[in-house]
């Protein structure tokens, strides 16, 4: 259900129709990914108010600065400043079919060409084992669960973050996490047995709110999960890369295609609704050697 805060477009600023269509445009997302697309368009709405621009005036050149700008000035990689463009895309569409606009200002806008392999290298296994001995040995109960829900179930951060104590179950005899993937849907992940003793001490007998808490003991968010990991990789007796936690999902796939499991096997696991997404994780992994 949706929040206030969730759709609050204040940076859309005293303009009411332009407040309505961004409203009407974030609310088609579920709040997962609404998060980043408020923020994605909130960039765009900040820069259009520097260039002293109302959003709904613009024309295709001025978009076009915005491109420049974000590759010139703020430096993005290709892949941000398509998401990017792609939302800014969204939002005239929307504003085409509520009425607010006769065409669209960004459809002809070219998007950077995004490359089809992963910039993203995952661990190595010894790499990866010694991430697991930082996690378990670490004071923190919560971190060594953290690291197994990534790198060993293959959960996107934000998914491991929003699970909850009452998502742990039984299904035909089986222990699963039930969790919300992307687009809102329902996946039940059976837990090996090491996975389910690393949250279980994580939950230490709670029997409701997060799996994942932070030092404060509220749920821990992406931004703290990133914190955590980077302790551990500090402590590692193995020096590690500057981690983040889309790396450790990068490791369950690619320790997956390394044991050599059918790529069309670890796309199921890995919930891709693509296969050439799978594909990028294997390309990436065989490049280096």
């Amino acid at each position: 259900m949706s929040t206030s805060s969730d759709l609050d477009v204040s940076f859309a600023g005293d303009d009411l129709v332009l407040r309505l269509a961004a409203l009407a445009y974030l609310a088609q997302f579920s709040v997962g990914s609404r998060v980043h697309t408020k923020s994605d368009l909130r960039l765009y709405f900040c820069w259009c108010a520097t260039q002293q621009l109302a959003p709904l005036t613009v024309t295709r050149t001025e978009i076009e600065r915005y491109l420049r700008w974000m590759q010139d000035i703020r430096r993005f990689k290709p892949a941000t400043v398509a998401r990017r463009l792609a939302v800014v895309a969204g939002f005239y569409r929307t504003c085409v079919i509520d009425g607010v606009l006769e065409h669209s200002p960004a459809e002809y806008v070219r998007r950077p060409r995004v490359s089809n392999e992963s910039p993203t290298l995952g661990l190595s296994h010894l790499q990866f084992e010694a991430l697991l001995c930082a996690a378990r040995d670490s004071d923190n109960l919560p971190d060594f669960a953290l690291v197994t829900m990534l790198g060993l179930l293959g959960l996107r951060i934000s998914e491991a973050c929003r699970c909850d104590v009452t998502d742990l179950g039984e299904e035909h005899g089986h222990r699963v996490l039930h969790t919300i993937g992307k687009g809102s849907k329902s996946a039940l992940i059976p837990l090996p047995p090491a996975v389910g003793r690393a949250i279980d001490r994580a939950v230490d007998g709670r029997l409701h709110g997060p799996i994942l808490l932070n030092l404060r003991g509220r749920r821990m968010d992406r931004h703290c999960a990133t914190r955590r990991l980077r302790r551990l990789a500090e402590v590692s007796v193995v020096q590690l890369p500057r981690i983040h936690p889309h790396m450790l999902r990068h490791t369950f796939v690619t320790t997956m295609l390394d044991a050599g499991v059918d790529l069309h096997d670890v796309q199921i696991a890995a919930r891709h609704a693509d296969p050439r997404t799978t594909m990028r994780y294997d390309r990436a992994r065989t490049n280096l050697d």
